[in-house]
């Protein structure tokens, strides 16, 4: 085989693995957001929990796939599919930041993280299985307040202008 197939074949397996996933999180996802803010604790963008000045801390963030939404056929220029994991230690920090263009879903394999999120009144707990649902209005931060380490799955839609590790 060449090596322009063999790539070929690799970019394509990890496309199918990427879309595999999106796939599978989307599917649970109606019944799988156990970790949403409870209906009577939502509150306007900006008057739920507050944005804290923290730089991300025992985090690391893992780019394990990428698509150019341009060159599919939806043809979406200038946009990836992403999808990442994040490890994050006990006491570790996902800093504050906004999915206001940045639509993404987060499954949760390991651990318990709370979300502090700009329009809930209360932090959010998330835990092994849930999926959290990040999208327009959508500004929060992330520490993970248990004792053992925290893995999430991230799949989102990034602008290909923006920084590869964005939170």
């Amino acid at each position: 085989m060449n090596i322009d197939r063999k790539h070929e074949k690799v970019k394509w397996k990890k496309i199918a693995l990427a879309t595999a996933i999106a796939g599978a999180l989307s599917l649970g996802a109606p019944t799988a957001f156990a970790g949403e803010c409870p209906a009577d604790k939502v509150v306007p963008d900006g008057q739920g929990q507050k944005q804290v000045s923290t730089a991300a801390k025992d985090v690391t963030d893992v780019v394990r796939s990428s698509t150019d939404l341009g060159k599919e056929s939806i043809g979406a220029s200038g946009y990836l599919f992403r999808l990442r994991q994040l490890d994050i230690k006990p006491g570790g920090i996902v800093p504050w930041h906004s999915h206001g263009d940045r639509p993404a879903m987060i499954y949760m394999v390991k651990g318990t993280a709370t979300e502090y999120s700009s329009s809930c009144a209360v932090p959010i707990v998330h835990k092994a299985g849930d999926v959290a649902p990040e999208k327009r209005g959508t500004s929060h931060w992330w520490q993970n307040t248990g004792t053992e380490p925290v893995v999430l799955i991230s799949v989102d839609i990034l602008h290909d202008k923006k920084e590869e590790h964005m939170m």
